[in-house]
């Protein structure tokens, strides 16, 4: 049942049909003065209309917020999450999952400022995106008043919501009316593709779900090959020429669309507890990953390297369940920063059809030691003797096992 006590609320916006039916239920239901937020996360489409069609539902001129979110997105979400190395459930490169909690902190930045009383989303009650908006809202203002219309109207069919945005005059366009085949979420780090032709997981994904890559069997029969370059375990610079972080993924994500890198179909598991499929596109990311761990390879002690191996899939869950502001991956982010402090240097990549490969790394922190891993005679002292001793040692247990079990 919705609260009709709210006075003012802060809107996550697209300028779609859902969120502009939001936007007059909001004021004609809840009785709310509303304001939108819309950020440009580099979704490939312009977001100055969004700012004209909320005038237009009658929201007013100064609470039409739009902003350009694209290096903050980058610099402060992106690229830390990929000094972890995260992948959810072994394929999920998280483009959705962490573009959430810049939008809410950007809606509670504007109730603040305005003085709004609460926040809102478009998200259903069966997604992942109803739980990483409310729990980063109430993360950064406690005691915010979220309203979740997709929980709480009485819209029994997509029919009754179509009508009300024609009784309201909200714009329809022909594909809504005969539903879209699918629905995509976008941003600077990834597309993502779900429902309707998607649905039934035993079936190929049709190539014109794709909108990020071009077709492995398409790409160039010719290798690209190229040199990212990496200071405290960010990328920096490509073929040397230096590029703001979104400038640097933006450049990613040509290189993976030319030679159709980065395309994934899975099946995940959402927090809410059911199976969904989706069919994902990081091409920037995909590249950004391979080149990252080429580059710890050579500077990261194993202990160091295993150690967030291990921790990788705790980060990576935290983030897909909407816990990025919560103290425990804080805690995370800190030692993952920490040991990227000598993660610098540069990393040689080639791209082929689908496939991405390191075939170069340099660092003038690389703890790799020729002398050391040469077959030829090496100059560093490495006596062959002293590895009896050690696989003694760390056999010492397995033995006494065996001769126990000799004796039962």
């Amino acid at each position: 049942m919705a609260d009709k006590s709210v006075k003012k609320v802060v809107l996550a916006y697209s300028g779609g049909l859902d969120s502009s039916t939001i936007v007059k239920w909001l004021q004609t239901e809840l009785g709310a003065e509303v304001a939108t937020f819309t950020a440009d996360l580099g979704q490939g489409e312009e977001v100055e209309p969004a700012r004209h069609k909320a005038i237009t539902l009658g929201v007013k001129p100064e609470y039409a917020f739009v902003e350009d979110v694209r290096e903050e997105f980058v610099r402060d979400y992106v690229f830390p999450m990929f000094r972890a190395n995260t992948v959810y459930e072994g394929q999920y490169l998280l483009g959705t999952s962490i573009a959430r909690p810049l939008i809410a902190k950007k809606q509670i930045e504007i109730a603040r400022r305005i003085g709004a009383d609460a926040v809102a989303h478009g998200a259903t009650g069966k997604g992942n995106d109803q739980v990483r908006f409310e729990i980063a809202y109430y993360a950064l203002e406690p005691d915010i008043h979220v309203v979740a219309p997709w929980r709480e109207w009485d819209f029994k069919s997509r029919e009754a919501l179509l009508d009300f945005a024609e009784k309201h005059q909200i714009p329809i366009t022909k594909d809504k009316r005969n539903e879209a085949p699918f629905s995509v979420d976008a941003n600077l780090l990834h597309s993502s593709s779900e429902g309707k032709v998607l649905e039934d997981p035993g079936v190929e994904a049709p190539e014109y779900v794709h909108m990020r890559t071009i077709s492995p069997e398409a790409a160039p029969d010719t290798p690209t090959v190229f040199t990212m370059d990496f200071e405290n375990g960010d990328p920096v610079a490509i073929d040397g020429q230096k590029l703001s972080p979104a400038a640097l993924l933006t450049k990613l994500n040509q290189l993976g669309h030319d030679n159709g890198v980065g395309r994934l179909d899975l099946v995940e598991n959402r927090y809410v507890g059911m199976k969904s499929r989706g069919v994902y596109e990081t091409p920037g990311g995909t590249i950004l990953l391979h080149a990252h761990r080429g580059m710890e390879s050579i500077t990261l002690d194993r202990g160091a390297m295993h150690l967030k191996d291990e921790l990788m899939p705790k980060y990576a869950s935290l983030i897909y369940n909407g816990f990025w502001f919560a103290p425990e991956r804080e805690m995370l982010q800190a030692a993952i920063d920490l040991s990227q402090k000598n993660v610098t240097g540069q990393v040689r990549v080639k791209l082929y059809k689908g496939s991405v490969t390191v075939i170069g790394r340099t660092s003038p922190y690389s703890l790799y030691d020729q002398e050391l891993v040469t077959f030829e005679e090496g100059k560093v002292a490495y006596d062959h003797r002293d590895a009896a001793g050690f696989i003694k040692l760390n056999a010492l247990r397995l033995r006494v096992a065996a001769k126990r079990d000799r004796r039962g």
